[in-house]
Protein backbone atom coordinates (compact mmCIF):
# COMPACT_ATOMS: atom_id res chain seq x y z
CA UNK A 1 0.00 0.00 0.00
CA UNK A 2 1.42 3.18 -0.79
CA UNK A 3 0.72 5.62 2.21
CA UNK A 4 2.25 9.35 1.14
CA UNK A 5 1.38 12.64 2.45
CA UNK A 6 0.04 15.29 -0.28
CA UNK A 7 3.67 16.73 -0.62
CA UNK A 8 5.06 13.45 -1.30
CA UNK A 9 2.36 12.92 -3.73
CA UNK A 10 2.84 16.14 -5.05
CA UNK A 11 6.53 15.62 -5.84
CA UNK A 12 6.13 12.19 -6.92
CA UNK A 13 3.53 14.02 -10.02
CA UNK A 14 6.11 16.42 -10.63
CA UNK A 15 8.86 14.07 -10.93
CA UNK A 16 6.88 12.07 -13.57
CA UNK A 17 5.75 15.13 -14.94
CA UNK A 18 9.73 15.99 -15.93
CA UNK A 19 10.23 12.25 -16.61
CA UNK A 20 7.75 12.09 -19.33
CA UNK A 21 8.85 15.39 -20.60
CA UNK A 22 12.40 13.82 -21.21
CA UNK A 23 11.11 10.84 -22.57
CA UNK A 24 8.66 12.67 -25.19
CA UNK A 25 11.07 15.51 -25.96
CA UNK A 26 14.04 13.40 -27.06
CA UNK A 27 11.43 11.12 -29.11
CA UNK A 28 10.32 14.40 -31.41
CA UNK A 29 13.73 15.67 -31.55
CA UNK A 30 15.08 12.93 -33.20
CA UNK A 31 12.41 12.55 -35.34
CA UNK A 32 11.94 15.84 -36.15
CA UNK A 33 16.11 16.04 -36.31
CA UNK A 34 16.03 19.34 -34.62
CA UNK A 35 15.50 20.46 -30.55
CA UNK A 36 11.82 20.23 -29.40
CA UNK A 37 10.40 21.39 -26.27
CA UNK A 38 7.82 18.42 -26.26
CA UNK A 39 4.01 19.55 -24.66
CA UNK A 40 1.28 21.78 -23.46
CA UNK A 41 3.58 23.84 -20.89
CA UNK A 42 6.78 25.73 -21.60
CA UNK A 43 8.97 23.97 -18.83
CA UNK A 44 10.06 20.46 -18.55
CA UNK A 45 6.93 19.27 -17.46
CA UNK A 46 4.42 16.71 -19.24
CA UNK A 47 1.03 16.80 -16.65
CA UNK A 48 -0.35 13.91 -18.84
CA UNK A 49 2.77 11.68 -17.54
CA UNK A 50 2.50 12.85 -14.16
CA UNK A 51 -1.67 12.28 -13.89
CA UNK A 52 -0.74 8.37 -15.69
CA UNK A 53 1.86 7.71 -13.33
CA UNK A 54 -0.26 8.84 -9.94
CA UNK A 55 -3.25 7.10 -12.29
CA UNK A 56 -1.12 3.40 -12.05
CA UNK A 57 0.11 3.83 -8.65
CA UNK A 58 -3.52 4.36 -7.46
CA UNK A 59 -5.76 1.99 -9.23
CA UNK A 60 -2.75 -0.81 -8.90
CA UNK A 61 -2.89 -0.40 -5.17
CA UNK A 62 -6.14 -2.93 -4.47
CA UNK A 63 -4.09 -5.26 -6.75
CA UNK A 64 -0.71 -5.59 -5.74
CA UNK A 65 -0.68 -9.30 -5.23
CA UNK A 66 -1.95 -9.84 -8.86
CA UNK A 67 0.19 -8.91 -12.04
CA UNK A 68 -2.62 -10.00 -13.98
CA UNK A 69 -5.59 -8.14 -12.14
CA UNK A 70 -2.45 -4.60 -12.04
CA UNK A 71 -2.80 -5.22 -15.84
CA UNK A 72 -6.20 -4.68 -16.75
CA UNK A 73 -6.57 -1.74 -13.85
CA UNK A 74 -3.73 -0.34 -15.73
CA UNK A 75 -5.68 -0.83 -19.24
CA UNK A 76 -8.80 0.58 -18.06
CA UNK A 77 -7.75 3.41 -16.12
CA UNK A 78 -5.08 5.10 -18.31
CA UNK A 79 -7.59 4.74 -20.92
CA UNK A 80 -10.41 6.89 -19.27
CA UNK A 81 -7.92 9.32 -18.15
CA UNK A 82 -6.45 9.69 -21.98
CA UNK A 83 -10.05 9.64 -23.49
CA UNK A 84 -11.57 12.61 -20.81
CA UNK A 85 -8.16 14.73 -21.15
CA UNK A 86 -8.54 14.71 -25.12
CA UNK A 87 -12.08 15.03 -24.88
CA UNK A 88 -11.70 18.03 -22.35
CA UNK A 89 -8.58 19.55 -23.81
CA UNK A 90 -10.38 19.23 -27.71
CA UNK A 91 -13.73 21.17 -25.90
CA UNK A 92 -11.33 23.81 -24.48
CA UNK A 93 -9.48 24.34 -27.14
CA UNK A 94 -10.79 22.93 -30.33
CA UNK A 95 -7.45 20.99 -31.13
CA UNK A 96 -5.94 17.50 -30.40
CA UNK A 97 -2.84 17.45 -29.24
CA UNK A 98 -3.12 13.91 -30.07
CA UNK A 99 -4.81 11.79 -32.28
CA UNK A 100 -5.35 8.23 -33.29
CA UNK A 101 -7.85 8.92 -36.01
CA UNK A 102 -5.17 6.60 -38.35
CA UNK A 103 -4.78 3.73 -36.02
CA UNK A 104 -6.94 0.57 -36.18
CA UNK A 105 -9.84 0.11 -33.18
CA UNK A 106 -10.35 3.56 -32.39
CA UNK A 107 -12.80 5.23 -30.51
CA UNK A 108 -13.20 9.00 -31.94
CA UNK A 109 -9.36 9.22 -32.41
CA UNK A 110 -8.86 9.59 -28.25
CA UNK A 111 -8.41 6.33 -27.77
CA UNK A 112 -7.32 3.12 -29.30
CA UNK A 113 -6.90 -0.30 -28.52
CA UNK A 114 -3.16 -0.60 -29.18
CA UNK A 115 -2.27 1.80 -27.00
CA UNK A 116 -4.76 0.94 -23.97
CA UNK A 117 -3.00 -2.56 -24.11
CA UNK A 118 0.60 -0.91 -23.91
CA UNK A 119 -0.75 1.19 -20.36
CA UNK A 120 -1.66 -1.98 -19.19
CA UNK A 121 1.87 -3.00 -19.75
CA UNK A 122 3.38 0.07 -18.24
CA UNK A 123 1.10 0.31 -15.52
CA UNK A 124 2.81 -3.11 -14.64
CA UNK A 125 6.32 -1.56 -15.35
CA UNK A 126 5.82 1.15 -13.12
CA UNK A 127 4.08 -0.38 -10.23
CA UNK A 128 7.56 -2.90 -10.04
CA UNK A 129 10.31 -1.21 -11.40
CA UNK A 130 10.23 2.01 -11.94
CA UNK A 131 8.46 3.41 -8.48
CA UNK A 132 10.10 0.95 -6.49
CA UNK A 133 13.70 2.95 -6.59
CA UNK A 134 11.80 6.22 -7.13
CA UNK A 135 10.04 5.81 -3.66
CA UNK A 136 13.19 5.09 -2.38
CA UNK A 137 14.84 8.55 -3.07
CA UNK A 138 12.06 10.90 -2.33
CA UNK A 139 11.51 8.76 1.15
CA UNK A 140 15.15 9.76 1.60
CA UNK A 141 14.96 13.10 1.27
CA UNK A 142 14.48 15.42 4.34
CA UNK A 143 10.52 16.40 4.95
CA UNK A 144 11.69 20.06 5.48
CA UNK A 145 13.84 19.83 2.03
CA UNK A 146 11.10 18.07 0.17
CA UNK A 147 8.36 20.61 0.91
CA UNK A 148 10.26 23.56 -0.05
CA UNK A 149 11.22 22.03 -3.04
CA UNK A 150 7.55 20.89 -3.93
CA UNK A 151 6.69 24.51 -2.96
CA UNK A 152 8.59 25.92 -5.19
CA UNK A 153 8.25 23.25 -8.05
CA UNK A 154 4.30 24.20 -7.63
CA UNK A 155 4.86 27.74 -7.84
CA UNK A 156 6.59 27.48 -11.01
CA UNK A 157 4.32 24.75 -12.61
CA UNK A 158 0.60 26.69 -11.81
CA UNK A 159 2.76 29.79 -13.49
CA UNK A 160 3.72 27.96 -16.57
CA UNK A 161 0.20 26.39 -17.07
CA UNK A 162 -1.68 29.94 -16.35
CA UNK A 163 0.49 31.62 -19.55
CA UNK A 164 0.26 28.30 -21.45
CA UNK A 165 -3.72 27.62 -21.08
CA UNK A 166 -3.98 31.49 -22.11
CA UNK A 167 -2.16 30.38 -24.79
CA UNK A 168 -3.93 27.57 -25.66
CA UNK A 169 -7.36 29.86 -25.18
CA UNK A 170 -5.45 32.30 -27.42
CA UNK A 171 -4.50 30.29 -30.36
CA UNK A 172 -8.47 28.65 -30.26
CA UNK A 173 -9.46 32.35 -30.89
CA UNK A 174 -7.22 33.09 -33.81
CA UNK A 175 -8.74 29.84 -35.18
CA UNK A 176 -12.49 30.58 -34.94
CA UNK A 177 -12.02 34.01 -36.26
CA UNK A 178 -9.90 32.50 -39.21
CA UNK A 179 -12.88 30.55 -39.73
CA UNK A 180 -15.08 33.22 -39.04
CA UNK A 181 -13.59 35.32 -42.10
CA UNK A 182 -13.85 32.37 -44.32
CA UNK A 183 -17.39 31.84 -43.49
CA UNK A 184 -18.27 35.77 -44.19
CA UNK A 185 -16.38 35.08 -47.52
CA UNK A 186 -18.25 32.41 -48.51
CA UNK A 187 -21.45 34.41 -48.01
CA UNK A 188 -19.84 37.07 -50.15
CA UNK A 189 -19.69 34.52 -53.37
CA UNK A 190 -23.18 33.55 -52.84
CA UNK A 191 -24.74 37.29 -53.16
CA UNK A 192 -22.25 37.43 -55.93
CA UNK A 193 -23.63 34.58 -57.71
CA UNK A 194 -27.36 35.81 -57.26
CA UNK A 195 -26.12 39.19 -58.49
CA UNK A 196 -24.73 37.97 -61.51
CA UNK A 197 -28.01 35.38 -62.12
CA UNK A 198 -29.95 38.42 -62.04
CA UNK A 199 -28.22 41.00 -63.71
CA UNK A 200 -27.93 38.02 -66.62
CA UNK A 201 -31.64 38.15 -66.69
CA UNK A 202 -32.23 41.50 -66.70
CA UNK A 203 -29.59 42.28 -69.65
CA UNK A 204 -31.63 40.12 -72.24
CA UNK A 205 -29.16 40.06 -75.49
CA UNK A 206 -25.20 40.09 -73.97
CA UNK A 207 -22.06 38.71 -75.55
CA UNK A 208 -21.54 35.47 -75.67
CA UNK A 209 -18.55 35.38 -73.44
CA UNK A 210 -20.37 37.10 -70.18
CA UNK A 211 -23.13 34.47 -71.63
CA UNK A 212 -21.06 31.31 -70.39
CA UNK A 213 -20.26 32.92 -67.32
CA UNK A 214 -23.39 33.50 -66.18
CA UNK A 215 -25.16 30.52 -67.22
CA UNK A 216 -22.03 28.86 -65.18
CA UNK A 217 -22.96 30.29 -62.03
CA UNK A 218 -26.92 29.54 -62.98
CA UNK A 219 -26.40 25.71 -63.41
CA UNK A 220 -24.73 25.63 -59.80
CA UNK A 221 -27.33 27.56 -58.06
CA UNK A 222 -29.74 25.15 -59.51
CA UNK A 223 -27.93 22.42 -58.15
CA UNK A 224 -28.02 23.49 -54.98
CA UNK A 225 -23.78 24.43 -54.47
CA UNK A 226 -24.32 27.81 -53.27
CA UNK A 227 -26.45 26.95 -50.33
CA UNK A 228 -24.44 24.56 -48.69
CA UNK A 229 -21.05 25.99 -47.50
CA UNK A 230 -19.74 22.46 -47.00
CA UNK A 231 -20.01 21.71 -50.94
CA UNK A 232 -19.55 24.99 -52.53
CA UNK A 233 -15.75 24.73 -51.53
CA UNK A 234 -13.51 22.79 -49.82
CA UNK A 235 -10.25 25.39 -49.16
CA UNK A 236 -9.37 28.91 -49.14
CA UNK A 237 -7.49 28.50 -52.15
CA UNK A 238 -10.20 27.67 -54.36
CA UNK A 239 -12.81 30.34 -52.02
CA UNK A 240 -10.47 33.24 -53.18
CA UNK A 241 -10.23 31.55 -57.20
CA UNK A 242 -14.11 31.48 -56.99
CA UNK A 243 -14.60 35.00 -56.16
CA UNK A 244 -12.01 36.72 -57.82
CA UNK A 245 -13.65 34.97 -61.00
CA UNK A 246 -17.38 36.13 -60.29
CA UNK A 247 -16.10 39.37 -59.36
CA UNK A 248 -14.57 39.60 -63.12
CA UNK A 249 -17.65 38.52 -64.16
CA UNK A 250 -19.42 41.32 -62.69
CA UNK A 251 -16.82 43.74 -63.85
CA UNK A 252 -17.78 42.69 -67.65
CA UNK A 253 -21.94 42.88 -66.98
CA UNK A 254 -20.81 46.23 -65.72
CA UNK A 255 -18.92 47.26 -68.88
CA UNK A 256 -21.81 45.95 -71.26
CA UNK A 257 -24.87 47.82 -69.75
CA UNK A 258 -25.19 51.01 -68.09
CA UNK A 259 -28.16 52.84 -66.33
CA UNK A 260 -29.45 53.33 -63.41
CA UNK A 261 -29.84 49.54 -61.82
CA UNK A 262 -26.14 49.34 -63.73
CA UNK A 263 -25.15 51.97 -60.93
CA UNK A 264 -26.41 50.47 -58.05
CA UNK A 265 -25.23 47.03 -59.11
CA UNK A 266 -21.91 47.98 -59.28
CA UNK A 267 -21.93 49.90 -56.00
CA UNK A 268 -22.79 46.41 -54.22
CA UNK A 269 -20.04 44.81 -56.34
CA UNK A 270 -17.54 47.24 -55.16
CA UNK A 271 -19.03 46.76 -51.36
CA UNK A 272 -18.92 42.81 -51.46
CA UNK A 273 -15.08 43.55 -53.53
CA UNK A 274 -13.91 45.35 -50.31
CA UNK A 275 -15.87 42.84 -47.84
CA UNK A 276 -13.79 40.48 -49.40
CA UNK A 277 -10.01 41.78 -49.23
CA UNK A 278 -10.97 42.90 -45.81
CA UNK A 279 -11.49 39.83 -44.90
CA UNK A 280 -8.96 37.68 -47.02
CA UNK A 281 -5.92 40.52 -45.46
CA UNK A 282 -7.13 39.54 -41.93
CA UNK A 283 -7.55 35.71 -42.43
CA UNK A 284 -3.72 36.36 -43.54
CA UNK A 285 -2.59 38.63 -40.94
CA UNK A 286 -4.11 36.25 -38.16
CA UNK A 287 -2.32 33.30 -39.50
CA UNK A 288 1.08 35.45 -39.07
CA UNK A 289 1.47 35.08 -35.24
CA UNK A 290 3.51 37.43 -33.20
CA UNK A 291 2.96 36.09 -29.59
CA UNK A 292 6.17 33.81 -28.35
CA UNK A 293 4.34 30.81 -26.60
CA UNK A 294 1.24 30.69 -29.07
CA UNK A 295 4.02 30.46 -31.37
CA UNK A 296 6.46 27.59 -29.13
CA UNK A 297 3.02 25.76 -28.54
CA UNK A 298 2.81 25.02 -32.16
CA UNK A 299 6.66 24.02 -32.85
CA UNK A 300 6.23 22.15 -29.38
CA UNK A 301 3.20 20.07 -31.05
CA UNK A 302 3.88 19.59 -34.61
CA UNK A 303 1.33 16.34 -34.78
CA UNK A 304 -1.24 19.08 -32.83
CA UNK A 305 -4.70 18.38 -35.37
CA UNK A 306 -8.22 19.95 -35.51
CA UNK A 307 -11.12 18.43 -36.91
CA UNK A 308 -13.53 21.36 -36.80
CA UNK A 309 -10.50 23.64 -38.19
CA UNK A 310 -8.12 21.31 -39.92
CA UNK A 311 -7.65 23.92 -43.06
CA UNK A 312 -6.59 27.14 -39.78
CA UNK A 313 -4.54 25.42 -38.04
CA UNK A 314 -2.49 23.76 -41.13
CA UNK A 315 -2.27 27.88 -42.37
CA UNK A 316 -0.73 28.70 -39.07
CA UNK A 317 1.66 25.99 -39.00
CA UNK A 318 2.43 26.41 -42.90
CA UNK A 319 2.91 30.48 -41.86
CA UNK A 320 4.93 29.44 -38.53
CA UNK A 321 7.16 26.76 -40.97
CA UNK A 322 7.86 29.60 -43.19
CA UNK A 323 8.79 31.99 -40.80
CA UNK A 324 11.43 29.63 -39.25
CA UNK A 325 12.71 28.99 -42.50
CA UNK A 326 13.58 32.53 -42.82
CA UNK A 327 15.09 32.87 -39.79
Amino acid sequence: MYSYSVIQWLFFFYFYCFCGWCVESAYVSIKNRRLTNRGFMRGPFLPIYGSGAIMMLVVSIPFQDSIALTYLAGCAGATVLEYVTGVVMEALFKVRYWDYSDKRFNFQGHICLGTTLSWGFLTILMTEFIHVPVEGLVLSIPGQVLTVVTLVLTAVIFADFALSFKAAIDLRDILVKMEQAKQEMMRIQKRLDVMIALAGEAMGNRRDALAESVNTVREELASGLSARKDELVVSMTELKTAIEGRLESIKSIAQAKSGEYMESFKAEALELKERYTANAENRKRMARLRDFFQKDMLRSNPSMTSVKFKEELEELKQAEKEEQEKQ
